[in-house]
């Protein structure tokens, strides 16, 4: 008789989780922790100053976007606030966006075309007005 496929055992997804995002929190305690050692409570962005109250909204950016890169002497840290973090991030995205064309040659998520049928019209496809 064939293995009947159900719904995944939810018990075992969350232990998966939970180790996933504890093995996460312990690597990102170990290069974050050195990071507020080595460098000034200071966002790299736009300066803004932290202290004991509120460095839980400064974040460490890898500069290479790669979070196994941590040197000791922390040369691909960056200590930025939440808000520049975000910013960085998403900037990257934008730009990973534009250098990615579709299949028409358009840069990904542009789908607005004001003039895609402005060839046709100049050859005489239509003018687009009565009686002209």
């Amino acid at each position: 008789m064939p293995k009947r496929s159900g719904p995944p055992d939810a018990a075992r997804l969350d232990r998966i989780v939970a180790d996933a995002r504890r093995a996460r929190d312990e690597r990102e305690k170990g290069y974050r922790e050195r990071a507020l050692k080595l460098f000034p409570w200071i966002c790299g962005r736009c300066a803004r100053e932290f202290d004991r109250s509120n460095v839980h909204q400064l974040t460490v950016h890898h500069q290479d976007h790669d979070h196994g890169n941590n040197p000791a002497d922390g040369s691909n840290w960056e200590l930025l606030c939440v808000y520049c973090h975000d910013n960085e991030h998403s900037r990257e995205l934008e730009a990973a966006a534009r250098e990615t064309p579709d299949h028409e040659g358009a840069a990904r998520g542009t789908t607005h075309r004001p003039f895609a049928d402005l060839a046709k019209l100049l050859k005489g496809g239509g003018s687009g007005r009565d009686g002209a």
